[in-house]
């Protein structure tokens, strides 16, 4: 408890769960001493024919509704005058997304506003990607479910590796996982959209027992002197990155990599205003180079409550859930951040 009488639980822990069967379908013989957070997954899948076209359909209306709410809370922070405004990080995502719209270097979907942006050159940053030393030796890795990244999903698969990737936007759900030997060559292409996560993938939960190698986050900006990185608004990202950290999947080692355009690299992020539960990257591909970036930022030791909404809660089953689990384990309250507004989210349909 610090001095603000905030209890703050942030780094991994084993709970206590009842015996379970060995099983060595997602595990890493050689990464064996971290512990495993567990919780029960549920599966949204059954039987019943998978209808593409209204999945698609409710996927794009609330991703417009999502942009048209962060564009309402980006003019706001940036109207704010006080000190502690985030404004800064909404000029540095504009200016980005202006430019990369006024050059042409922005890729459908269009506009690239308040979207991880799409990238003229992205093929050729995920080839960047594909000759990392980190990749290679990876088994297990974990990809967001943002266009200019469908190249690196597309690669995870087709290298024969495990591929995670989370729900867009948490909605009805948490990661799926998806392997080559659960397709077909001909649906691979089709299981790198988020369509083909949904149709193909297999939803996990926290009790997955699994150890990822490497992370890819989208970025709207990136800093490749100090890592320092800034996405789209929402802090999925950051959540995603706390569950697994929790979940023991990963650690302070596990490499961080974006793929971005070369006119995404700043250098005025300044890194005494980031918070606490902002994810640095250690390796930036562009189009045209491979950085490292040497961090000296902290990562994040799990999920910061007191920086969660009430409402960002209760849009997020999967967080209410580990938030429940925790303070029976533990017998203390968690605490929870300031009200705020959110877009709307799917709700999960009967099948």
């Amino acid at each position: 408890m610090d001095s603000s009488g905030i209890i703050r639980i942030c780094h991994p822990f084993t709970l206590r769960v009842r015996p379970t069967q060995k099983t060595n379908s997602l595990s890493n013989p050689r990464r064996n001493t971290i512990s495993i957070f567990r919780i029960r997954s549920r599966s949204i899948r059954n039987d019943a024919a998978f209808d593409e076209a209204a999945y698609e359909a409710e996927r794009l209306s609330l991703d417009a509704k999502a942009r048209e709410t962060m564009a309402e809370k980006s003019k706001g922070e940036i109207d704010k005058e006080e000190e502690d405004s985030k404004a800064w990080k909404w000029v540095i995502r504009k200016r980005i997304w202006d430019l990369m719209e006024a050059t042409n270097v922005a890729q459908n979907p269009r506009p690239v506003h308040h979207r991880i942006p799409n990238f003229l050159g992205a093929f050729s940053a995920a080839d960047k990607f594909g000759g990392l030393e980190a990749y290679k030796v990876a088994e297990c890795v974990k990809v967001n479910p943002d266009s200019p990244q469908k190249q690196v999903r597309f690669l995870t698969l087709s290298d024969g590796k495990k591929l995670l990737t989370p729900q867009p936007r948490l909605r009805t759900g948490f990661f799926s996982i998806l392997e080559s030997s659960m397709l077909s060559p001909n649906t691979i292409k089709e299981a790198c959209t988020s369509v083909g996560v949904a149709k193909y993938g297999r939803p996990i939960g926290l009790d997955e027992k699994l150890k990822v190698d490497l992370i890819v986050i989208g970025s709207v900006a990136v800093d490749p002197t100090t890592g320092a990185r800034l996405g789209k608004g929402e802090g999925f990202a950051e959540l995603e990155y706390g569950m697994l950290r929790y979940m023991g999947a990963i650690d302070e080692s596990t490499p961080v990599v974006t793929t971005v355009h070369d006119c995404q690299l700043v250098d005025d992020i300044p890194v005494e205003k980031l918070l606490i539960h902002d994810v640095p990257v250690d390796i930036i591909c562009t189009p045209t180079q491979v950085i490292f970036t040497n961090t000296s930022i902290p990562k994040p030791q799990g999920i910061y409550w007191e920086k969660l909404s009430p409402e960002k809660l209760g849009q997020i089953r999967i967080l209410r859930e580990l938030k429940t689990r925790i303070e029976r384990e533990t017998g203390q309250k968690l605490p929870c951040g300031p009200s705020e507004k959110l877009p709307p989210t799917a709700q999960r349909r009967r099948r």
